[in-house]
C-alpha cells in the first residue's frame, strides 16, 4: 500500500525497553503486595496500571506498518497458546497482549481510507453493546468466565487481583491508534483519550454495581473525541487528507493539540 518504512529510532527503543522492564516489574510484584479495597484498586488500574501498559503500544506504534505483522500475529498468539499451556502466566499474559495489538495494526494495513476507520468507529459500539448484554460475550463472562480470562488480558494490582480487556478492546485500541498515525491526526491525544476512556468505564461500571459496561462504545468516543474535527474536515473533503509520509517516530502526533470497557470492570475481582 506504499506506506513508509519505520523503524524505532535508537531514542524510541531504550524508551521502549524502560518502560517494557517496568510493567513487567509491576506484574511480578504485585502480587506480592499487601490487598487493596476496592476503590483505590480501581483507581489504581484505571488511572497507572492500564495506561502504563498500553503505552508500550504508543512507543512501538511506528513499526504498525511492517510487512511481517500479520506473521507476528500468528507467532504471539501460539506463543500466547504455548506459555497457557505449560501454565506460564505472566509470559501467556503480555504474549496476549502482543497478539491483540499487531492484530489492530495488520487489520488497519487492509483500509484503504479513513471513511473505512469511521465506519468501523460508528459501527463496533453497536456490535459491542449486544455482545456484552445479550449476545456471546454475555453468555461467557457470566456462565463460564474461565474461558474469558483464558484469553483476555489482565493488569495486575496489589494482592494478585486483575483487572481484563478483551483482545477485540485491544485491537481496536491499537487501530484507532494507528489509523491516527496513518492519516496525521492527533496521535498523542488519540492515546490519551481511548486509554483514558478505558478507565472511566471502570470507574462508571464500580460505582453503577454493575458487572461490567461494553468498552468499545466508550473507545469509540475516545477516538472522536481526539479526532473529531479533523475526520469531519477530512470526510467532508473525500477522504483527502494525506497518509503520513513520515517515517519519524520520534514525534509521531501533529503540532495542533487538542484535548481530547470495559469488559475490565467485567473482570475486576477484588
Amino acid at each position: 500500500m506504499g506506506f513508509a518504512p519505520a523503524v524505532l529510532s535508537r531514542r524510541r527503543a531504550t524508551a521502549f525497553a524502560v518502560a517494557a522492564a517496568c510493567v513487567v516489574a509491576w506484574f511480578l510484584v504485585a502480587p506480592h503486595l499487601p490487598r487493596l479495597s476496592l476503590w483505590p484498586a480501581i483507581l489504581l488500574v484505571a488511572i497507572l496500571i492500564i495506561p502504563g501498559t498500553l503505552v508500550l503500544t504508543l512507543i512501538a506504534l511506528p513499526l504498525w506498518d511492517r510487512r511481517w505483522m500479520f506473521g507476528t500475529v500468528v507467532v504471539f498468539a501460539l506463543l500466547a497458546l504455548f506459555f497457557s499451556l505449560v501454565d506460564w502466566g505472566l509470559p501467556a499474559n503480555f504474549a496476549k497482549l502482543a497478539a491483540a495489538v499487531c492484530a489492530g495494526w495488520a487489520f488497519l494495513a487492509l483500509f484503504e481510507q479513513l471513511s473505512w476507520v469511521v465506519i468501523v468507529a460508528c459501527a463496533i459500539p453497536v456490535v459491542d453493546i449486544i455482545s456484552v448484554w445479550r449476545g456471546p460475550t454475555h453468555t461467557i463472562t457470566q456462565h463460564h468466565f474461565e474461558v474469558y480470562t483464558a484469553v483476555a488480558i489482565a493488569f495486575l494490582v496489589p494482592g494478585g487481583a486483575a483487572a481484563y480487556l478483551g483482545p477485540p478492546d485491544v485491537l481496536f485500541f491499537a487501530l484507532f491508534l494507528a489509523a491516527a498515525m496513518r492519516w496525521r491526526l492527533r496521535v498523542v491525544w488519540t492515546w490519551v483519550a481511548t486509554v483514558g476512556m478505558y478507565g472511566v468505564t471502570v470507574i462508571i461500571a464500580t460505582a453503577a454495581g454493575v458487572g461490567g459496561l461494553p468498552a468499545l462504545p466508550f473507545l469509540s468516543a475516545g477516538f472522536f473525541l481526539a479526532n473529531g474535527d479533523l475526520l469531519w474536515r477530512a470526510i467532508r473533503s473525500g477522504d483527502s487528507r494525506e497518509e503520513s509520509s513520515t517515517s519519524s517516530d520520534d514525534d509521531p502526533a501533529p503540532s495542533s493539540p487538542t484535548s481530547p470497557r470495559s469488559r475490565t470492570a467485567r473482570g475486576m475481582k477484588l
